[in-house]
């Protein structure tokens, strides 16, 4: 047989078995319908985050035509589960809703296995949510004035509670007593349900946590709010005050927003988000987050946009991290 036709078959039949040997990666390269989604939450069950995340995955289910189960993994100010899904395949069985903190992680935490860029694909942002300032209902301190006036009188008697160091409200905390000129002491817990029995039993003088978490707790009489984060009010708690209008001046907003691993195919993820955006805009996922004093986002940025907006995030937030000089091992 003439060489030129030995070289043909040789190379068509390598072709063909390359082709045999990528199809199964191509084939795990989508989340087909007969095998569930798995919807990661790196903090602990009950807290703004995973309340959220429960109702949303319900409506992800009917949308996407598939299982769709809620993962707690909680540590590590949310990076304990941001690493299970960071090493997970791109494939959409394996997502993850996290709130703000997952934009700081770099800035404060020394040899962290991921980077929130690098890493994950943004998927989409499904609401804006604000922090309370929140103390027991029956704390001498009744208003943020109180509360400058106190921790100045007795620098570092004031303790206030977060859902972990390096995470938004310890940030937002540092940023308070820098711009109100006052000192607190404070005291980590891994997750904001961790912090209600110190906060509730006064152990702890106030906590800075999630709006949704701490919204029906305000509501039935067992804490008080005495400020807000954000440029207005929330009509969940008309009457909470927000912190520039307390006498400091800042405003910054957290948020919910759904991540998947680096490399997600585009199609993918553009399906995923369309599939949030569109539960998001159902009455009772409006009125969940409406009513908890999130905000909805409107309009809903696609994946792109989202993409392009966290990272500025995590530019800025990393800015703010540095400016309070945190950082951990």
């Amino acid at each position: 047989m003439p060489f030129h036709l030995v070289r043909a078959i040789f190379t068509t039949a390598a072709g063909a078995m390359l082709a045999l040997v990528a199809m199964p990666s191509q084939a795990q390269a989508t989340c087909t319908p007969d095998r569930p989604v798995r919807l990661v939450v790196p903090f602990p069950a009950g807290g703004g985050t995973d309340i959220i995340a429960r109702r949303l995955a319900e409506h992800l289910r009917q949308d996407l035509k598939q299982p769709v189960v809620v993962d707690n993994r909680a540590g590590a100010s949310g990076n304990i589960g941001a690493e299970n899904v960071a090493h997970a395949a791109p494939d959409g069985c394996t997502l993850m809703l996290t709130a703000a903190p997952f934009a700081i992680a770099p800035a404060v935490f020394k040899g962290l296995s991921f980077h929130p860029v690098k890493d994950f694909t943004a998927i989409a942002k499904v609401a804006s949510v604000p922090l309370l300032v929140v103390t027991r209902a029956d704390s001498p301190l009744k208003s943020m004035a109180d509360l400058m006036e106190a921790a100045r009188r007795k620098p570092d008697a004031i303790s206030y509670g977060t859902f972990g160091t390096g995470a938004p409200p310890h940030l937002v905390g540092s940023q308070i007593q820098r711009l109100g000129n006052f000192h607190m002491t404070h005291v980590p817990y891994k997750g904001g349900q961790a912090a209600l029995p110190d906060l509730l039993s006064g152990q702890l003088d106030i906590a800075i946590m999630d709006v949704v978490s701490m919204t029906p707790l305000i509501r039935a009489g067992r804490l008080r709010a005495l400020a807000i984060t954000g440029p207005q009010r929330t009509a969940a708690l008309p009457d909470v005050p927000t912190l520039a209008q307390a006498g400091i001046a800042f405003d910054t907003v957290g948020w919910y927003a759904i991540f998947g691993p680096a490399k997600m195919d585009p199609a993918t993820t553009a399906r995923i988000n369309q599939a949030a955006n569109r539960a998001m805009k159902l009455p009772d996922m409006t009125k969940a987050v409406l009513d908890g004093g999130a905000l909805l986002v409107d309009p809903p940025p696609t994946a792109e946009q989202w993409q392009a907006a966290f990272n500025d995030e995590v530019r800025i937030w990393g800015e703010v991290a540095r400016s309070a000089n945190i950082s951990l091992d």
